[in-house]
């Protein structure tokens, strides 16, 4: 099922109940309930509960994004190093250039199409993945320079295989949930806390008041939205976030599942 489709049911199912509550509560009231004012202390409590959980809502958001952008960069960074291998063993005779970026479009396709569906579900990459950069890394470091220009690009060779290592430890580390358990326990608590004190200010079913309740809580259930998309740093579905990998090696298949 789309994320927007779960969307959009989400916020209908929360504006339909909002409506139901607010018109099956007016029917239950008493014939002489005064409706027009409200304790000051209630709206006093309603005003800064609405403020801390915007504040709370706003560095979950804050901190989701954040830790999207660092998963990003980590995929920027491995496809990049990959693609300088790719074209510094330009300097080394055409069997050891064509196997080694052999050796890097076996990673690369390895890593799009098994180990990406498996961290956009949230399972451990496979150890293939490991062996083949370690492949990679074993046969640069054994290829003997033999000329002046391949010794000054053995080195750098090595750094950028060194480099995409690193990104690749990088996103396999950070590929679980961002924020804990206990703090989407309080953001949905908040959210149904926040959305029930609008029935505290003794709302009525006039049009006006019903579409501002309404629109309250489909913003409150974005929101959530998304918290909860931005939670999965590479994304929930599909290999999208691997961009970087499609846009520098066009030429592989990196289609899941192939």
């Amino acid at each position: 099922m789309s994320e927007w489709l779960v969307l959009a049911i989400a916020m209908a199912l929360v504006c339909a109940l909002v409506l139901a509550f607010t018109t099956l509560r007016h029917r239950r009231a008493a014939e002489d309930e005064d409706t027009s004012e409200t304790p000051d202390v209630i709206e006093y409590m309603t005003m800064m509960v609405g403020v801390v959980y915007a504040i709370v809502l706003g560095l979950a958001i804050a901190g989701v994004w954040e830790a999207r952008g660092a998963a990003e960069d980590s995929v920027r960074r491995e496809a990049q190093a990959l693609y300088e291998v790719t074209q510094r063993a330009d300097v080394y005779p055409a069997a050891v250039r064509d196997r080694i970026r052999d050796e890097v479009g076996a990673y690369v396709s390895h890593t799009v199409s098994v180990d990406w569906p498996r961290l956009t579900s949230g399972e451990a990459p496979s150890a293939q993945g490991a062996e083949l950069l370690g492949k990679l890394r074993s046969d640069v470091t054994h290829q003997a320079p033999a000329t002046e220009l391949q010794a000054q690009a053995y080195q750098p060779l090595l750094d950028q295989i060194a480099a995409a290592d690193d990104a690749r430890h990088t996103r396999t580390q950070s590929s679980e949930s961002t924020l804990p358990g206990v703090v989407w326990f309080g953001l949905l608590t908040g959210a149904v806390v926040t959305i029930g004190l609008i029935f505290t200010l003794q709302i009525r079913r006039s049009g006006r008041e019903l579409l501002l309740a309404g629109l309250f809580s489909a913003l409150i259930v974005f929101l959530l939205f998304l918290v909860w998309s931005f939670d999965a740093p590479y994304g929930r579905d599909g290999i999208d976030s691997a961009a970087p990998f499609a846009d520098l090696f066009p030429s592989l298949s990196l289609a899941a599942g192939d």
